[in-house]
């Protein structure tokens, strides 16, 4: 049994099995259900921004929409691009993705002075992430706390979290966030800037594991090699840095737990020729196996705009040569992805008018796989329950979170910003926490380490108020006064 997979052409898709099928049949969206669409937004005057992991039905009618404030990308740059749509004048932000996203554009938004811009979501429910969830339990304040008992510590949590854990990290630790495409090059130039410095990640404890995995592999490099990712370092000093970085050990996304050994082994005996990408927070065995084909030129391991990167990439070298190319890629992250690929493949192939090379996007998936069904007269059906991530049809690269913003929602809440409904938006406004820490508010807590990242991409650099901080700490258990 082959994994599902979807065959992209210059002008055409050819789904392979019920799953790649489900994924590409939204990608050519109804005309008219998309004129509506735009006129909704332009009447409302909207700007979208949404997560690459977006229902494909939803990603299909956005992508396909000439209104100008819509943009699909990772989480960090949906809040950048919110803030350019506010200053073009867009007069509401709708975000589709799970709540810690709205919630970040929120905080970015306002730390831009764009505070009266509302922002709203797709769901008057929670739309829950099992990852930035796993941050917000006591285990994880416990490991904060051992983390500020340390000299020189440096909490580095993943963007993925809601602005409340950022806030009560930012109380306890010092703290700057990060994404999956920078987590690295911000570790080691914090090392660099503070000698004997002890990192703590989370709360993704996959991308824990394989980043330690990667400096332990580091620390065996040559020093010009080392050197060359960053000049401050060489294998003494990533070594040392490797011995004193710590991750959480109980943080986990739904979606990239399922490729673990079962969906390796069927990918290294089925799939040996195929390019294999892989986001950051996979289980170890299909990081070890993406890692092994990045080192051989044939894979990547990164955030999914380094995977699109890749992907592109690819087609541009085939591009270069002479005749027929099919170009096999699986796809280690969640299956959202395939609208950005689809589109950007396309324009690629069109723009210089080849019809002889193709992708094929390799969906995998863990054929083993069973649920309970109670309606169903077989009891069990192929494929895990959607609930944990995976659908009836045997994909396991879905997040059933994401799947909660719909195009119904969509038209619903412009509805409601262009009639000005508030009884009807209420509920969908990202969750304003009002409980205070120390006196300040968890927004303005938790926009500082976001804004401590910010600072480190303009200038390359941990800023000097967080290496002060990191240096002075006092190093006890924290005291927090929260106030509901």
């Amino acid at each position: 049994m082959t994994f599902p997979s979807l065959i992209i052409q210059a002008h055409s898709l050819h789904p392979q099995g019920a799953f790649a099928d489900a994924q590409a049949r939204y990608l050519n969206p109804d005309p008219t259900t998309v004129s509506a669409l735009t006129r909704s937004l332009r009447d409302a005057n909207v700007g979208v921004v949404a997560h690459f992991y977006m229902d494909a039905e939803l990603q299909g009618a956005l992508s396909a929409s000439d209104w100008p404030y819509v943009h699909v990308s990772d989480s960090l740059e949906m809040a950048d691009r919110a803030v350019q749509m506010a200053k073009a004048g867009v007069a509401a932000v709708v975000v589709l993705g799970v709540d810690f996203m709205s919630e970040n554009v929120r905080a970015v938004l306002s730390a831009a002075g764009f505070g009266h811009v509302p922002v709203y979501r797709l769901a008057a429910e929670h739309i829950g992430c099992s990852l930035a969830e796993s941050a917000q339990t006591p285990g994880y304040a416990a490991y904060l706390r051992r983390a500020a008992e340390v000299p020189r510590s440096l909490h580095v949590v993943y963007i993925n979290t809601s602005l409340h854990t950022k806030a009560l990290a930012q109380q306890i630790v010092p703290t700057i966030t990060c994404t999956s495409s920078n987590v690295v090059k911000t570790i080691l130039q914090a090392a660099d800037q503070v000698p004997d410095l002890s990192v703590w990640y989370g709360p993704d404890t996959y991308m824990g594991a394989n980043l330690k995995t990667m400096f332990d592999h580091l620390a065996q490099a040559d020093d010009a090699d080392i050197a060359a990712l960053h000049a401050g370092h060489d294998r003494e000093t990533v070594a040392a840095l490797a011995g004193r970085f710590r991750y959480f050990a109980d943080g986990v996304c739904i979606v990239h737990h399922m490729f673990g050994s079962h969906v390796v082994d069927r990918i290294a005996e089925d799939y040996a020729d195929a390019f294999l990408t892989a986001h950051l927070e996979v289980p170890g065995e299909m990081f070890g196996l993406a890692s092994a084909a990045q080192r051989n030129g044939r894979g990547v391991v990164g955030s999914t705009s380094q995977i699109l990167g890749f992907i592109r990439d690819r087609v541009d070298r085939a591009l270069t040569r002479p005749g027929a190319t099919r170009i096999p890629v699986v796809l280690g992250t969640e299956a959202g992805m395939i609208t950005g690929i689809v589109r950007s493949v396309q324009q690629k192939l069109q723009a210089v008018g080849r019809s002889d090379v193709d992708v094929e996007i390799i969906f995998p998936v863990a054929a083993e796989a069973i649920a309970q069904a109670s309606d169903s007269e077989l009891k069990v059906l192929p494929g895990v329950a959607s609930g944990e991530g995976c659908s009836v049809a045997g994909g396991c690269a879905t997040c059933p979170f994401m799947k909660m913003n719909t195009l119904d929602s969509l038209f619903y809440v412009v509805d409601g910003i262009a009639k000005a409904e508030e009884s009807v938006l209420a509920s969908f406004r990202p969750k304003e926490y009002q409980e205070r820490m120390n006196g300040s508010s968890v927004a303005e807590l938790g926009s500082i380490p976001i804004l401590q990242m910010r600072h480190f991409q303009r200038t390359g650099r941990l800023s000097e108020q967080l290496v002060a901080r990191i240096q002075n700490a006092v190093h006890q258990h924290a005291r927090l006064d929260v106030v509901a």
